[in-house]
């Protein structure tokens, strides 16, 4: 039974079905004007471990901004091993993973600075 809540219709659901159809089934897009697409990312883009150079802004402070976005506050106080775990489930990239996982086991880091401090030392 349809109680009417639904925002498009039937129709138009079989309809959206269609046009995805190729999509779906080929893995990549199947327009035939490429401007529609996402521009892949080039060879010579600047990484801060394994990431985006945010411009404007130091390696650290970078570094700071997409620790602190893919971990959070939940994730500190912490050592090494479970913050690398955690950066891997929220599929962050390898290169940070793996530098995040070399540090010292001893080490505890309380914030996501103290942990971007440690990873760039003295670079900057």
């Amino acid at each position: 039974m349809q109680r009417g809540s639904d925002r498009l219709s039937a129709h138009r659901d079989d309809e959206m079905k269609h046009e995805l159809q190729g999509l779906l089934r080929s893995g990549h897009p199947t327009r035939t004007a490429e401007w529609h697409d996402p521009e892949p990312v080039a060879d010579d883009d600047p990484e801060v471990a394994g990431g985006p150079v945010v411009p404007g802004r130091g390696r650290h402070e970078a570094l700071r901004l997409e620790l602190g976005r893919l971990l959070g506050r939940t994730s500190f106080p912490a050592a090494p091993a479970p913050l690398a775990q955690a950066l891997r489930e929220r599929s962050a990239p390898d290169g940070l993973v793996d530098r995040v996982a070399a540090l010292p086991e001893d080490a505890t880091f309380g914030t996501a600075s103290e942990l971007a401090w440690a990873l760039v030392g003295d670079q900057e």
